[in-house]
């Protein structure tokens, strides 16, 4: 793509540059925004670990599940085998780290880019372990920058009629919330939530 078709398909005219987004914002108090990602971390437990590739310029991404949280919730803890590929990646690309969960029922969604750390001291992995688990403690998230997280306001059949009725009158659904933490947030939350 030339530089000029660039020019040409980033203009919108009177449309926002993302009406999806435009139209489903909003911005609660911040112990909502924090109190209902938490929540739904919790709840839906599994997710995506997405991590750049300690060799090459790939992202990679493997299915992870939710042990524990610190500091108010916003803080996400791991288990995984010390000696994986991921541990690797995180090692070496320790910022470039993102984890996403879905509910494929609802559609809520969530997505956390932050720092990630391995931690595999004897007493960090002993708080954390659970008899289940035959691997160590890791991916210790202990630095969100950003989440974003989706909350439905319809169900899926409320959702289908506003689809439909928006791809019929030209108009973005309004069927979800769009909520951002920015990194002011989340440190002001981890600071009066810090354990």
């Amino acid at each position: 793509m030339s530089t000029a078709d660039a020019t040409i398909n980033t203009k919108t005219g009177n449309h926002p540059v993302d009406p999806y987004k435009t139209q489903n914002f909003e911005d609660p108090p911040l112990p909502e925004k924090i109190e209902d990602l938490v929540e739904f971390i919790s709840q839906v437990k599994f997710g995506m670990l997405t991590t750049k590739q300690s060799e090459g310029d790939y992202l990679a991404s493997r299915c992870m599940a939710l042990a524990a949280t610190e500091n108010g919730g916003i803080d996400l803890i791991f288990h995984t085998n010390l000696f994986s590929g991921k541990t690797m990646d995180l090692t070496v690309h320790p910022q470039e780290t993102n984890m996403s969960f879905l509910d494929p029922v609802t559609g809520a969604w969530a997505s956390i880019s932050g720092t990630a750390s391995v931690v595999g001291d004897p007493a960090t992995v002993k708080k954390y372990y659970s008899p289940t688990l035959k691997a160590w403690l890791g991916d210790m998230g202990d630095g969100a920058k950003l989440a974003t997280h989706v909350v439905p306001h319809k169900g899926l059949l409320g959702r289908a009629v506003e689809s439909i009725k928006g791809a019929v009158q030209g108009n973005v659904p309004h069927v979800n919330g769009i909520r951002e933490l920015s990194m002011q947030e989340l440190a002001e939350w981890r600071r009066t939530h810090q354990e």
